[in-house]
């Protein structure tokens, strides 16, 4: 005979396990009539755009674009539907059919959204893949390139490379990453310092809004094209494709690092890093990257070391703080500028090698700088689970905030965290924080990005990477704390599951991302989209 607690556990996961099945069930059904609804609306034929979980190859599908791996997992909640459309007026079906059955829709560019929000809901959803739409034409002689919505950086740095070796785009420096997300959020790369942000290069966009309505820059109005253009597309409408205005690279580039770890004075030169690289010229852009490290002796490889807690895992550990970056000229110009600006760099000859700027693109996406450049045709490399913050930074940290940062660090074993410090100035300072959403501008001395890999037990991962950001709070901007919207953290807030949010529960999040900005996005969104159609976990919201 069985105890009354046996009974209630088995009671309870009998009707867990029925839960799941007629959701289970009910998403089907939802499904079919979808797919449905797809086929009949079409006036193309859409049948093979479409993928549902009876498809032999939904799962690899679904798995292509997925970047970080912490949203690949069995209990990953999966779209009941994805549809790849291969022409503009099946994005307009797709639409139709969500807003009739009441499916929320995730659209997909190069899947690299730090929360999966692209692909992944807490609701029955439609995944809208965009990795069909991706053609690139690049005129060499206005320097603008069209681009499509699915795109890669990669493929357009390719594609620019084919037709100059004297245009570039000054977006950022992962070549997977997709084009449309990045612009969408803002965009920063090695160019940033002398040409601003990607969203700052913007001519002109094609888009489809909630309505199924195509609209360029002029049909849609300078609100929404504001908008678009670093206050998250995705809240608005799905894009097409982007004009962008390209600018002018020098044939040839000088890339540098110099390493230093904490045995080597690092604290002292990051130190006054911070405030001599933003008020470098503009030609010159240099991140830090500090790392946890294992102390190796020369020639000899790392042993294992047990933590017995006498200390002696930390003792074999140490921090390396690399200073990287890229000069536009040749290395004489650079070796001139630095010894005079920051000679406690130490910047010797050796550390810079000249190259072409496509070959600087591959070897900041970590290719060979004499890889072919189809290399950066690839969409699926660099794949790991990983959490990650951002910060801005307006006044500089001192030593003792360094040292304290680095304890922290330490606690984590070598090729699990990054840390990047990313330095502002130059045109960033010059463009005003309202030209276009992204408001971190004059007066931001640089931005950090942390990250941790969430493989193993993801929740002492998660346990650390949030008591850094919580060490951090003196230390950064505050009223608001900022943050950067592509690199978008759920911990600083969400959007209601179901029902409407109000406009104080999602300045939260959203005055983070976009300070004042933020109450302009929501009366574009609420004139736009006032039906919520455009929504995820940080959404821009419309009235309630």
């Amino acid at each position: 005979m069985k105890s009354p607690q046996v009974c209630s556990i088995l009671q309870s996961i009998f009707f867990v396990l029925l839960f799941f099945t007629i959701s289970s069930a009910a998403d089907r059904t939802s499904g079919q009539d979808f797919v449905q609804c797809l086929i009949r609306s079409s006036s193309t034929s859409i049948s093979k755009a479409i993928y549902t979980s009876q498809n032999s190859t939904y799962t690899s599908v679904l798995k292509f674009s997925i970047n970080n791996l912490r949203f690949d997992t069995p209990a990953t909640p999966k779209p009941i539907v994805i549809v790849k459309p291969e022409d503009e007026s099946q994005i307009q079906t797709v639409i139709y059919c969500s807003k009739k059955h009441d499916i929320q829709m995730r659209i997909r560019g190069g899947g690299h959204d730090y929360e999966g929000l692209s692909y992944v809901a807490q609701v029955p959803f439609v995944l809208l893949d965009m990795i069909n739409l991706r053609s690139i034409n690049v005129d060499p002689v206005k320097a603008t390139a069209w681009v499509g919505a699915g795109a890669t950086l990669g493929e357009l740095y390719y594609y620019i490379g084919q037709k100059s070796d004297t245009l570039g785009f000054p977006a950022g420096i992962w070549s997977t990453v997709g084009v449309s997300g990045l612009v969408s959020g803002g965009g920063y790369g090695t160019l940033r310092r002398k040409y601003g942000l990607a969203a700052d290069n913007v001519l002109d966009a094609r888009l489809i809004d909630a309505n199924g309505r195509i609209l360029d820059r002029k049909s849609m109005g300078e609100d929404l094209f504001w908008a678009i253009r670093g206050g998250g597309a995705s809240s608005f409408g799905v894009i097409l494709s982007w004009k962008l205005k390209l600018v002018s690279v020098p044939k040839i580039v000088t890339v540098f690092e110099v390493e230093r770890t904490l045995e080597q004075n690092a604290t002292e030169v990051l130190h006054r890093w911070q405030t001599v690289a933003p008020r470098l010229p503009k030609d010159v852009e240099m991140r830090v990257a500090a790392n946890t490290v294992w102390k190796n002796l020369p020639n000899e490889p790392q042993k294992t070391v047990q933590d017995d807690g006498s200390g002696s895992l930390e003792d074999s550990k140490t921090v390396s703080v690399n200073f990287i970056g890229q000069f536009l000229g040749r290395k004489e110009g650079l070796l001139s500028m630095m010894n005079k600006r920051f000679p406690e760099l130490g910047l010797e000859a050796e550390a810079c090698t000249e190259l072409t700027y496509i070959q600087s693109i591959l070897t900041f996406s970590l290719f060979p700088a004499d890889a072919s450049p189809t290399g950066l045709l690839n969409r699926t490399a660099y794949k790991i689970p990983f959490k990650a913050k951002s910060d801005f930074v307006d006044k500089p940290i001192s030593r003792e905030g360094l040292e304290g940062l680095w304890k922290i660090l330490l606690q984590q074993d070598p090729g699990r965290t990054n840390f990047l410090f990313t330095s502002y100035g130059g045109k960033m300072a010059e463009i005003s924080e309202s030209a276009i959403p992204f408001p971190h501008r004059a007066g931001t001395l640089y931005m950090m990005y942390m990250r941790v890999q969430t493989d193993g037990d993801t929740s002492n991962s998660m346990m650390w990477i949030r008591g850094l950001y919580k060490y951090l709070t003196p230390y950064v901007t505050s009223s608001p704390r900022a943050a950067y919207v592509n690199y978008n953290d759920l911990d600083l807030g969400v959007n209601n599951l179901q029902g409407p949010t109000s406009y104080k529960q999602a300045s939260r999040w959203g005055k983070k991302y976009f300070k004042d900005n933020f109450n302009r996005l929501v009366r574009i969104k609420s004139v736009v989209d006032p039906g919520n159609f455009f929504r995820h976990e940080q959404s821009i919201p419309p009235f309630s």
